[in-house]
């Protein structure tokens, strides 16, 4: 209704859920039943009326950006229907990592299992540690600068660009302790006039995206200064590729503490 109203000369709202019988009405009601046609199906598996659109609006964006591979479907319409220079909104999006001292939450989420009434659970506790926690970040917690791990231009990138694998370099900038790595996303409107973004950073205002956790095995002790190396990599899960497999390597060599390890994620 915002892109009808903004003067679109027609909007084709797609949707596979029964949402869009309750979307219909709402058309409706609002005067718009001659500029919107609700179609119910898959991207995939729909004909639209029309050969090409001249502008493609989705909120495919997920936990850590990728979860629920919901861009999937955004790419196969923009390479379907999109017009040479069309527009999509968003067309940016960049995920960023750093690290964070957690202690307490990391305490309660993982540790807890160690002694639960005074029983070992331990084993509960490796299971725990694969899940990444989507939880909000304090921006006091993080204790590193922030680096990119990925960098998407919808309008070339393709499905298989999304599953990444990238080197990072954190800086600590404070003396404390590591618990974890913290993913989140910023996404950019370049197309238009004056060129918009929004982001999930623990610096920014609330979203519902939150931010990504990574809890590691191990706590670090840093020093301001000190470095901390690794790599991250990301691909759908073999039997559900809404589900993300991530995979961490930390390497990192300090003067308390040092660590060389590898640590496999499945979010879920």
């Amino acid at each position: 209704m915002f892109a009808a109203k903004a003067g679109a000369k027609h909007v084709y709202a797609v949707d596979c859920s029964s949402i869009i019988n309750q979307a219909k009405r709402i058309v409706e009601i609002n005067g718009f039943s001659e500029k919107i046609t609700c179609i119910r199906g898959k991207v995939e598996e729909i004909k639209l009326p029309v050969e090409k659109v001249d502008i493609i609006i989705s909120e495919w964006m997920g936990y850590f950006l990728l979860y629920e591979s919901m861009l999937d479907t955004v790419l196969y319409a923009r390479d379907k229907w999109l017009v040479p220079n069309g527009i999509l909104f968003p067309d940016k999006a960049i995920m960023y990592i750093c690290a964070i001292e957690d202690a307490q939450v990391k305490n309660e989420r993982i540790d807890f299992w160690d002694d639960v009434y005074g029983f070992d659970m331990s084993p509960l506790k490796e299971i725990a540690i694969k899940e990444p926690v989507v939880d909000v970040v304090d921006a006091k917690a993080v204790i590193s600068n922030t680096v990119p791990i990925l960098h998407l231009d919808l309008l070339t990138c393709t499905k298989e660009d999304l599953s990444f694998s990238s080197r990072f370099i954190l800086h600590s900038q404070r003396d404390d302790y590591v618990h974890g790595l913290v993913a989140y996303f910023e996404c950019a409107f370049t197309q238009i006039h004056k060129p918009l973004g929004f982001s999930t950073a623990p610096f920014a205002q609330y979203t519902h995206w939150k931010q990504t956790i990574f809890y590691l095995p191990e706590t670090l002790t840093v020093c301001e200064g000190e470095v901390i190396e690794g790599n991250i990599s990301c691909t759908p899960n073999s039997k559900n590729n809404r589900d993300l497999d991530i995979a961490v390597q930390v390497d990192f060599e300090g003067r308390h503490s040092r660590m060389n390890a590898s640590c496999d994620y499945r979010l879920r």
